[in-house]
């Protein structure tokens, strides 16, 4: 009795092998695709926008839009996505030359400029027109403008004057009036009061970053601090004089909606603490101050708008 041919087709170990190494590119290159967007930033970014549309809907009766948070936080987390990725391409030979950032994606050659312009283009256009779709032209134009004046004022500035951190605190502190304008198609005062929390928070956050980093920062040609002993005065005024103003311009959110002792309470003691590390670094001038600095101004602001968003509703 004839049998039927038994056909075997058996996966050598080396074609095993293949596949895997096929598998761990792909999840490395969609790891550096994600590094480039820098999600540690738009952590806090998201946040603030967050803080921004929560406030604004908050005087209005009826439940919140969740449906229209998402969309803003989404639109606003691309556009912010994409400034974070060209920013890494035009800055892509001088990251190459700091300890810091040296093992960044395109940096270290790990992705080619062409990809990472692209991409970078893609993300910001395709969150501009949602913003404009999903939530308002408003909310729209604000992410547009400060994703224009991050990537073509302040970061050629950073290489020019250290009064860069001023020019760059103008788009930095945008975010809340995205969500704002997302929430309520204009801005009122109290977003703008907003807007000068975080406007004032970048100086102390910054400083300790340009401290910790500032031989980095010297040897690929930045110029985020004077040479010389200049640096260090002009450190503890970018530091202290902001954290100072904080105290009062905080308080001032408590102006609107609900009078909320609370709140001033809660803002009093998160900013005093903010000071109090702002005060050791300018003291101590060590990199373990100025670390301690950024940890506390990362704590900082997000505690600070969630006692906002809580107290203002």
């Amino acid at each position: 009795m004839a049998s039927e041919p038994i056909f075997i087709i058996s996966t050598t170990p080396s074609t095993f092998r293949c596949g895997l190494n096929q598998a761990a590119a792909s999840r490395a290159r969609l790891k550096d695709f994600w590094a480039l967007t820098k999600p540690e930033v738009n952590s806090l970014i998201v946040i603030a926008t967050f803080a921004g549309f929560c406030m604004a809907y908050g005087s209005r009766s009826g439940a919140l839009p969740i449906l229209v948070l998402v969309h803003t936080l989404f639109g606003t987390l691309l556009v912010a996505s994409g400034a974070g990725t060209l920013n890494q391409y035009f800055e892509r030979h001088f990251d190459a030359q700091m300890r810091r950032t040296g093992r960044r994606p395109l940096a270290s050659a790990r992705l080619q400029p062409s990809q990472v312009l692209w991409f970078g283009v893609a993300l910001s256009t395709v969150g501009c027109i949602y913003l404009a779709i999903a939530a308002n032209p408003l909310a729209s134009l604000l992410a547009s403008l400060t994703a224009l004046s991050y990537l073509f004022v302040y970061t050629p500035l950073k290489r020019k004057t250290p009064f860069c951190t001023l020019i760059g605190a103008f788009p930095g502190a945008a975010p809340p009036l995205i969500g704002w304008a997302a929430a309520s198609s204009r801005l009122s005062l109290e977003a703008w009061i907003i807007y000068a929390v975080l406007f004032l928070w970048q100086f102390p956050h910054f400083m300790a970053i340009a401290w910790m980093y500032r031989d980095d920062y010297d040897r690929a040609g930045y110029f985020v601090l004077p040479q010389g002993s200049a640096g260090g005065s002009f450190v503890v005024l970018q530091t202290i004089l902001p954290l100072l103003a904080l105290f009062p311009v905080s308080l001032l959110v408590a102006v609107f909606g609900r009078p909320s002792v609370a709140y001033c309470i809660g803002s009093l003691l998160l900013t005093s603490l903010f000071f109090y590390f702002g005060l050791l670094f300018m003291l101590q001038g060590s990199r373990s101050a100025a670390r301690r600095l950024l940890l506390a101004s990362i704590i900082y602001l997000p505690l600070l708008l969630v006692l906002m968003v809580v107290f203002r509703n």
